[in-house]
């Protein structure tokens, strides 16, 4: 088995969900386990100045092996996996020249990964595909992008006659939370731009991604008996459901593509007395991300003069923002990429990301850092499965990358 294949069965079964509830960093101390597996890989691979720190984040260098004067480039991925769905107990599977046709990942749950659902699946007839057992994801997001990058480093170290200057590892937690760029020691790293290996499927090359906030609404109500409630009751839940219909159902994110932006309910949780909501807002333009905002503020102040009685407070936070801005001054860093995908027979498909990166925090940071694609699909779920040609491309693509750098 490869050093690639070898490495990733092995880092997907260890478990490093995050967890947003968590105000610790890392937001979960089993991404320590991880972690420190890798630190263990960097030393045998012989990198130097390796570094895990208190808060799950590590750094470590491949030093030049030539004079010339090349930029220090960085390779970067993320060690948590999404707490959206079980991480606990993965038992990827293997399935190799892959026939084409349905998937069953659990025949004793049933549980079929359909060309009726996914039929992008048919595009992958003859490939290695790693799937999950149809309970838990898979962790290719982004347990692929590590080894990924571990392999290419690996294929440098074997290949001294492959000439490159400084090139800067770092792999980070809580990226899935949106927490994966708080620490991250943008002047330690020392890298002059950097790529996340976050990607998904073969080609794609990201350096746009949406304007995100978090929204909050608690709503207090007033419960009376319904049997005397007349002129009395206040039901904070229809409120709440009243301020979601004022909201552009067109802009939900099952009616979007594209560079369209969208308003989430991501959760609700109440009764009469008490309701509180949980909203996110994402869209590529920061006019219409804007916009939205203004638009979700203007509705709870609609609300509160039709239901002055009522208590409605509204917290309305950014996360990070569309990494354009950054890049487009450097944009010679896209073209590196680009040119390098072809270079290894890889079509790139360059897109706007249809969510964020730790890249977008870190571009805002001073760290120029599209991203790449490993070559995974259905991410977040226990439809998660990659190709193995895909994330050989992959490496090639890391590889490439650093070689035409050095030229």
């Amino acid at each position: 088995m490869s050093f690639l294949i070898e490495k990733f069965l092995e880092y997907v079964k260890v478990d490093t969900t995050s967890n947003a509830n968590s105000a610790s960093c890392p937001s979960t101390e089993i991404q320590f386990d991880l972690a420190n597996i890798i630190v263990k890989d960097l030393e045998l691979l012989g990198l130097k100045d390796i570094s895990l720190d208190e808060n799950g984040y590590i750094m470590a260098t491949l030093p030049s092996n030539c004079n010339e004067n090349i930029p220090t480039i960085g390779f970067i991925a993320h060690i948590d996996t999404a707490p959206s769905f079980n991480g606990t107990s993965v038992n990827p599977r293997i399935i190799e020249n892959y026939s084409g046709e349905d998937i069953v990942l659990n025949s004793k749950d049933n549980i079929i990964m359909s060309l009726k659902d996914f039929p992008e699946l048919s595009s992958y007839a003859g490939q290695n595909l790693i799937v999950t057992d149809g309970t838990t994801l898979l962790g290719a997001d982004d347990k692929a992008g590590i080894v990924e990058i571990l392999t290419a480093i690996k294929y440098l170290n074997e290949h001294p006659e492959i000439k490159h200057g400084t090139i800067k590892i770092g792999f980070t937690p809580d990226e899935e939370i949106g927490r994966g760029a708080n620490h991250f020691d943008v002047e330690k790293f020392g890298a002059e731009f950097a790529y996340t290996v976050d990607g998904g499927e073969l080609g794609e090359l990201e350096y746009e991604n949406f304007n995100a906030a978090s929204v909050k609404v608690k709503i207090t109500g007033r419960n009376i008996h319904p049997g005397s409630s007349k002129n009395k009751m206040i039901n904070s839940i229809l409120i709440g459901m009243e301020l979601n219909s004022l909201l552009p159902v067109d802009q939900r994110p099952e009616y979007t593509e594209h560079y369209e932006g969208f308003f989430l309910l991501t959760d609700i949780k109440g009764d009469v007395e008490h309701t509180e909501m949980e909203y996110i807002i994402r869209d590529h333009s920061m006019e219409k991300f804007n916009t939205k905002k203004n638009l979700m503020t203007s509705s709870i102040e609609f609300l509160e003069n039709k239901y002055p009685d009522a208590r409605i407070k509204i917290e309305i936070k950014d996360s990070y923002y569309n990494m354009k801005e950054k890049i487009e001054p450097v944009y010679h860093i896209i073209e590196l990429a680009k040119k390098s995908m072809e270079d290894v027979g890889v079509v790139p498909k360059i897109k706007p990301i249809r969510g964020g990166t730790d890249g977008a925090r870190l571009s805002f940071k001073g760290l120029p850092c599209p991203n790449i694609f490993t070559g995974g699909h259905n991410f977040h779920g226990k439809f998660e499965y990659i190709s193995v040609q895909s994330m050989e491309k992959a490496v090639q693509v890391i590889v490439k990358i650093i070689q035409n750098l050095s030229k």
